[in-house]
Parts: C-alpha cells; sequence; structure tokens
C-alpha cells in the first residue's frame, strides 16, 4: 500500500509516492509554461495542469499507482478558475502573482467595509487573492463572466479532472479573502456584500476529510483503483508545513527558496495588528496559522551570484562571506528587488547597499547579502509574534537550509535553535501525509508528523553580534521609503 501527494505548483506539477513509513517510493514532475499576455498579468491553461498531472502520474507506472490507497492535493494558493455549466473551462486561470485587481481590491474593501472585512477574513483583499480576480471578471469580461458556474482553485480543478467532485479545503479557501477565516466556511456577509452566489464556490472541507474517489474514467487511464480516496488537502505552505512537522504550538518553519516564508501554527486566530501577515486555517483541524512573506531571499542572493560571481557556487559564496565578521563593518543590503510584501507591503522598495567605504571589498558585499535576507526573516518572525506564535524551534526548508553558515546565522539573529530534515519533498510529501489520516494509517496528522518526519541536525544559537547592523537595516526603509516612489 501506498499514499499519493500532487502539489500543482506555478512551474509544474509533482507526483509524490510515500510508503506507510513516510519513505519516498517515487516521485516525477511535469513543467508547464506561464503565460503573461499583458504586463503585470500572469496565468495559465487548466487543461495544461491536467495533462500534466496525467503525465506524472504516468511516468510513475500502472503498476506502482494500483497499490495507491488514498491520494492527497496541495498547490499554489489564490489562482482562480472558472468552470461553465458543462465544467469547462471558461478562460485562462488568473494567478497567485498576476497584479491586474488592484481598482477591484480597493472596491471590495469599500464596498465590504474595511472593519467587516477584516473581522470576516483576517486579511486585507491583496491583488493575489481570489476575491479581485472574481470582481475583475465580471468588470472586464462580462460575457464570460456571464458563463461562470463554479469558480475553483488551482489545486481544486485536478481533483474535479480526478473525481468529478467539486471541493476545497479549509486553508486553501483562506487565501480567497471571500471566506470567513475564524468560522472555517464562506463568508455569507462578504459574498453578499459582493453580489456573488454561495453555490458559485465548492465546499470547503477540513484538510485531511475525504472529498471522494478516482472516477473510472481516470482509474483506466493510470492504473489507480477506483476505490483510491481524494482527500481535501491544503494550498502549497500549508501542506508544506505539514510535511517539516509544524503541527503543534510553539512550531515554526523558514521556507528559504526564491522567497522567505516564515510559518508558525496558532491555536486560535489571532491576526498581525498591522495585517502584514496572513492569518489562514491550518492543515490541521481546529488550528490555524500565521505566515509572513519576502519576495526575493533566495532571490537577491541569485541576483547577487548570477551579476558578479556567474559561475561561482553559493557555498562559495558562503566561504568568501565568512571571511569577514558578523555586521560586515558598517555595510548592509536591504533585499527588496522586487518590491517587498512583508514587513513592508511596497511595491516600489528597491534594493540597496549602504554604508560603502574604500575599506569593503567583495567579501563585505557577499556577507552583506547573506545578512540583509537574514535581517527580513527575522522581521518574518518579529510579525509572527504579535499574532501569538510562541516560537520555540524553527525548521528550516528549502535550499538556503543547505548552508550551515546561513543557517547558523538565523539562528543567531532569532535567538532559537535551527532544525534541518532528512528528507525534503515540499508539499507534496505533506498532501501525502494528510492523505494517509484520511484514509485511516494515521489517526491524526499530529500522529501522522510524528511518524514521519525525521530531523536531521540541529544548529544552537550562539551570541549575537549583529545588534548595531540590524538596527541600521530596520532604520533604512523607513528613511528611504519616499524616495522609493516614482
Amino acid at each position: 500500500m501506498s499514499l499519493l501527494g500532487i502539489d500543482l505548483g506555478t512551474s509544474g506539477v509533482k507526483a509524490l509516492l510515500i510508503d506507510e513509513e513516510g519513505l519516498a517510493i517515487a516521485s516525477h514532475m511535469v513543467e508547464y509554461p506561464l503565460l503573461t499576455p499583458k504586463p503585470q498579468w500572469a496565468e495559465q491553461e487548466p487543461e495544461q495542469w491536467q495533462a500534466a498531472t496525467l503525465e506524472a502520474l504516468g511516468a510513475l507506472g500502472r503498476d506502482r499507482l494500483a497499490n495507491v490507497k488514498a491520494i492527497g492535493l496541495s498547490g499554489q494558493m489564490h489562482g482562480s478558475v472558472f468552470l461553465d455549466s458543462a465544467g469547462e473551462v471558461v478562460r485562462p486561470a488568473l494567478l497567485w502573482c498576476d497584479q491586474r485587481t488592484a481598482a477591484e481590491c480597493d472596491w471590495i474593501a469599500e464596498r465590504v467595509g474595511w472593519g467587516a472585512l477584516l473581522a470576516e477574513t483576517l486579511n486585507p483583499p491583496l491583488t493575489g487573492f481570489t476575491a479581485g480576480k472574481v470582481i475583475w471578471l465580471r468588470n472586464h469580461e462580462p460575457e464570460n463572466f456571464a458563463r461562470v458556474r463554479h469558480v475553483l482553485l488551482p489545486k481544486d480543478f485536478i481533483r474535479y479532472k480526478l473525481t468529478g467532485e467539486l471541493a476545497t479545503d479549509v486553508s486553501d479557501a483562506s487565501g480567497t479573502c471571500l471566506f470567513n477565516v475564524p468560522n472555517r466556511d464562506w463568508s455569507s456577509a462578504v459574498l453578499n456584500a459582493l453580489d456573488l452566489p454561495l453555490e458559485r464556490f465548492p465546499k470547503a472541507y477540513e484538510s485531511p476529510q475525504p472529498t471522494g474517489q478516482i472516477a473510472r474514467s481516470v482509474s483506466e487511464a493510470t492504473g489507480l483503483p477506483v476505490s483510491t480516496v481524494v482527500v481535501a488537502g491544503a494550498g502549497d505552505q500549508a501542506a508544506g508545513a505539514i510535511g517539516t512537522g509544524i503541527v503543534e504550538s510553539g512550531t515554526a518553519s523558514c521556507s528559504i527558496g526564491t522567497s522567505g516564508v516564515a510559518f508558525a501554527m496558532l491555536e486560535s486566530p489571532v491576526p498581525d495588528p498591522g495585517y502584514r501577515t496572513h492569518v489562514f486555517c491550518h492543515a490541521v483541524p481546529g488550528a490555524w496559522h500565521s505566515m509572513g512573506v519576502m519576495l526575493m531571499a533566495g532571490g537577491s542572493l541569485r541576483w547577487f551570484r548570477d551579476v558578479f560571481y556567474p559561475g561561482k557556487s553559493y557555498a562559495e559564496l558562503a566561504e568568501l562571506a565568512g571571511q569577514v565578521p558578523p555586521g560586515c563593518d558598517g555595510l548592509v543590503f536591504l533585499p527588496y528587488l522586487a518590491g517587498e510584501r512583508a514587513p513592508h507591503p511596497d511595491p516600489h522598495a528597491r534594493g540597496v547597499f549602504f554604508g560603502a567605504t574604500l575599506s569593503h571589498g567583495a567579501a563585505h558585499f557577499a556577507r552583506a547579502v547573506f545578512e540583509g535576507i537574514a535581517f527580513g526573516l527575522a522581521d518574518l518572525f518579529d510579525l509572527l509574534g504579535t499574532t501569538g506564535a510562541a516560537v520555540s524551534a524553527v525548521r528550516a526548508t528549502g535550499g538556503g537550509a543547505q548552508s550551515r553558515f546561513w543557517m547558523q546565522m538565523l539562528a543567531d539573529l532569532l535567538g532559537r535553535p535551527i532544525e534541518t530534515l532528512e528528507q525534503e519533498e515540499g508539499p507534496a510529501f505533506g498532501a501525502a501525509l494528510l492523505a494517509g489520516v484520511g484514509a485511516g494509517v494515521w489517526p491524526s496528522v499530529e500522529a501522522a508528523c510524528q511518524a514521519t518526519v525525521r530531523t536531521k541536525s540541529r544548529i544552537e544559537p550562539s551570541e549575537s553580534l549583529y545588534g548595531h547592523a540590524r538596527s541600521l537595516y530596520t532604520r533604512l526603509y523607513p528613511a528611504l521609503k519616499e524616495l522609493f516612489k516614482p
């Protein structure tokens, strides 16, 4: 018997098979294109997701798939898939990184009222969220909007194609700005204010709950048994947190990929007073999570390498940076190369090297980049603290977690141990664990993580030597904010 996790990402879909001990049996990823028909637009064809998913399943092999007991789904959040009455796609899906809906988001806040909107959803109507995309379609493509009978999130389109069922989960639905996050259900107050019928949106389940079984046509095409249970699953960040064991109060994770994400479990839905972090339902039933995102974490390091040291490895950059002391002798880097989301929601923010003198060399600039990103991540954990998240240790994932130099820096800044994991399979692993809970392999999400998530190393914090450098870093953005404006 095996469990299957399917993660529908922005660049590709990953299918992962694991056994009952959480060990990977096989995995395969298939990529698909991102469409940018206009500046700041981002779209994808849902039919390409479907084709890529079937290709990934095919690569795993019919013999392996014949032993699958349950499937969990994960995927990119906030996207909008519009289906007509026949279940056909009306137009390409609008994605999380699409920025066309600023006017619609302002209108939503005015129409619902800031107080009522934040009380219901716990989050402001950001351009990436689903609500603005639905209103944009109504405003700009009324013929298409008139055809819409169902609005699905990306992973839930795959569910529909696998099972014929229209369903979602509470973690993914939390990112629509149409969902009552405290009550874990669609917000009738917001939907009514926006004149959006509730029946356009699928039923929301807790993440481990079964939502259907494999359709016979899919079984014949792939070899998956028709008895295979498909559970609700989770949005990519919540599923990734399950895969790293962030399922108890006091646990948190730090993901360092292109972006940087700080994620902590909450026992109650308490928003950041400044609404700079997201508070969503967690994939653990009855729990919530707080999440802060910086746009260019590893992306800043990659930019620095590609521009100044093409061909060098990240390990070589870390070795170079290690030649100078913490604080870089006063050189500070702001990692806002693509604007910023948290703690400064400012699309106009820009990257800055500040404090350069004749005494600064290449090693200083390299270390300043590492430190600037680490300072930004520390900012995110400060924000998590405002939501009541009491973090005792942090589990690091993503490419940045492979650098002990960087992890020691982060441990020193946070004053908390940093743990790394034996295996990292991303959100697909968390989705597979949720499938196992739904199929009865484990009695709870917590039990699934206890049985399968294993730490590899633990880096203890040492005395932080970053006080002055971080103080300078935190003062720089407010001092430069007005200068960033076009």
